[in-house]
Parts: structure tokens; C-alpha cells; sequence
């Protein structure tokens, strides 16, 4: 049998339409923001966010990712907290067109892979922030990066992102939670279900399936709420303790998230690593009442 990877097998059309969007949607609420205003990100700009998201001579993130495919899956792991350090701090003093600027060549790059590059490339490994993962997993990435970013942007002025970024960023996060759910020897299944449709993954040595499920659906373990709120939650924008007393987020079959819990183990980073602390919150509080938890201080 041949071996699956997730969302890399849905191919270029599926995935072009998802992340280019996301970009689009993204650099339209960046062009109308003062880049200067304060986000909600301690010590960041809208400034540092679309800097970081840029393509500039001393980082050049699609190039890097498309090399190191073309190697086999060669090069170190990068530490994305240096790297945004040294990116945003070279270019603090770049002018707004410089920016924007930065974001359109990013964009065009990632539009470039899709459109010349050897689609044999697409299910090549390539190192990421969290590990290999097939390349094109990697470029959906940038869909759950650019909405978690969009809402950062909510902060300085702009417009919330649509529905569909929101749904793009979900099939990213249950993309690699699945794919590093089998790099742990995981076998299991999730779902992020939303009142707009959701997405779930199943693992097993064989590789992972991601697969789109209709509104408000779930079978087995499962995270419930809004888009927003789930890629809040993953990103650590927020916490999602509170939120699951609230009922804002639900949990569903806690014991079968916890099967996830290497992962957290093996890439503390990982986005929607808080969903799945929480889980394990939840299934610590006595009787699992997290109402109980909170009265326990």
C-alpha cells in the first residue's frame, strides 16, 4: 500500500486555492492597516507581523523549504523564535512599501512553487519549524499561519478573516497534527468540528488521511467551537481553559486526545499544542468538571 500524507495527497489544485487565498485575504487587511499600530503580540507591531511574513535577501522561507525537498530532507530544524527575532529586528526600519512589498514577494513565491516546480516535490520531506513533513503540507502551513495572523491584525484596525482562511487554517493544523501524530507511532483519530464544518485527520503506521466533515459533525475524539476561537486556542492567542468552562470550546472523548500527548512531548511548540494540554486538564480535574478545577484555585 502506498504510503499517505494527509492533505500533500489532495494535490496542487486542492492546496493552491487554500493557501493563495489565504495570502490574498491577508495582504488586502495588511494594505489598509497603520503598520505602526500596536498589536496584541507583546513588543510587535502590525509592523513585525507582516515583516515576519515577508520574503526579504537574508530570508527567503519558500526557497529554503524548496531546497531542502530537493535534498532528500536535509538541514537543521529552525528555531522559529530566533528566526523571527533576527528577521523583524534587521528589517524594523523598513518602510511601509518595503513591507508590503515583502508580503507580494512571498506570496509570489509560494505561487511559483505551484505553478513550475516538479510536482514530484510535493510529497518529498522538507524541514519545518516542527519537524519533516511532505512540502506541500508545509506550504498549506502558511494558511494556518496567515489566519492566526489575520487575527492579530483584528488588534491594529482590520478586518476579521473570512470564513474559508479560517477553514484553510484548519486543515493545516489537523495536516500536521496528523502527520506528527504518525512520526510518534501514534494511531488515532481527531476532528475540530465548527458550526461552519471542521476537518479530522485518522493516523496510523500508514500514514495519515485528512478529510473535510460538514457542520457542527464529530465521531470519536474532538474539539468543538467557533474557527476563530480553535485557531485562538492551538495558537496560544488565548487560553482555552476558560474557555471550555464556558462552554465555548467543548471536548470530546478527552481520553482519546490524550492518546496525542507525545506529540506535545516530542515538539513543545506545536500549534495546537494548549487543545490538547487542555485536554489533559480536563481529564485531571477531579470527576473531568473543569467548574471543579477552578474552584480548587
Amino acid at each position: 500500500m502506498e504510503r499517505r500524507q494527509g492533505m500533500a495527497d489532495a494535490g496542487r489544485d486542492r492546496i493552491s486555492g487554500m493557501v493563495l487565498g489565504a495570502w490574498d485575504a491577508f495582504i488586502a487587511e495588511a494594505e489598509k492597516v497603520d503598520l505602526d499600530h500596536d498589536s496584541r503580540l507583546p513588543g510587535w507591531r502590525a509592523h513585525e507581523i507582516c515583516v515576519h511574513l515577508g520574503s526579504w535577501p537574508d530570508h527567503t522561507a519558500m526557497a529554503d523549504l524548496i531546497a531542502s525537498a530537493r535534498s532528500g530532507g536535509s538541514g537543521t530544524q529552525p528555531d522559529p523564535d530566533a528566526v523571527n527575532a533576527r528577521v523583524t529586528a534587521a528589517h524594523r526600519d523598513a518602510s511601509r512599501e518595503e513591507v508590503l512589498a515583502a508580503l507580494h514577494r512571498n506570496r509570489e513565491a509560494t505561487a511559483r512553487y505551484l505553478a513550475e516546480e516538479p510536482v514530484e516535490l510535493d510529497t518529498a520531506p522538507t524541514v519545518s519549524v516542527v519537524g519533516r513533513l511532505p512540502l506541500l503540507s508545509v506550504v498549506l502551513g502558511q494558511a494556518y499561519e496567515l489566519a492566526v495572523h489575520g487575527l492579530d491584525l483584528v488588534s491594529c484596525g482590520a478586518e476579521p478573516p473570512p470564513a474559508e482562511v479560517l477553514q484553510a487554517g484548519l486543515a493545516a493544523l489537523t495536516d500536521v497534527t496528523g502527520a506528527l501524530a504518525v512520526s510518534c507511532g501514534i494511531t488515532g483519530r481527531v476532528t475540530l468540528a465548527t458550526p461552519d464544518g471542521g476537518w479530522s485527520f485518522a493516523a496510523d503506521p500508514d500514514g495519515w488521511v485528512v478529510r473535510p466533515v460538514p457542520a457542527d459533525t464529530y465521531d470519536g475524539p474532538a474539539v468543538e467551537g467557533a474557527a476563530d476561537l480553535l485557531l485562538e486556542a492551538a495558537s496560544g492567542r488565548i487560553n482555552p481553559v476558560p474557555a471550555a468552562a464556558m462552554r465555548r470550546i467543548k471536548v470530546h472523548d478527552v481520553g482519546g486526545l490524550l492518546q496525542l500527548a507525545p506529540i506535545v512531548q516530542k515538539v513543545p511548540g506545536i500549534p495546537g499544542g494548549p487543545i490538547l494540554q487542555l485536554a489533559a486538564r480536563t481529564m485531571g480535574s477531579a470527576g473531568g468538571v473543569l467548574g471543579r478545577l477552578f474552584r480548587r484555585g
